[in-house]
């Protein structure tokens, strides 16, 4: 699965999008909290080790957050959260 390189911005908007603190990303991503909060005080495209970013941004991903590209036609660079799988979910 290819997770394209995300901003620091998009990794607070997709806590945000999920109700997450910096502890429950920490604990999903299996890295130290300390970690995000370190990472998430500054901008700019999300920093550290590959790893680390890796593992954040795949496990916001598993937790159903679309990471968007910059397009050309102006539309920055977003989050949201994908669909829900309608036939599986008993709701609808």
């Amino acid at each position: 699965m290819s997770i394209p390189k995300v901003s620091i911005r998009q990794v607070k908007a997709a806590r945000a999008l999920l109700g997450w603190t910096q502890d429950d990303l920490a604990a999903a991503a299996g890295i130290s909290r300390p970690t995000i909060k370190r990472l998430e005080a500054s901008d700019g495209p999300l920093g550290g080790r590959t790893e680390t970013g890796d593992r954040i941004t795949q496990a916001l991903h598993a937790a159903g957050v679309e990471f968007i590209d910059e397009n050309g036609g102006g539309g920055g660079a977003g989050v949201r959260l994908k669909r829900p799988n309608r036939a599986n979910d008993d709701r609808y």
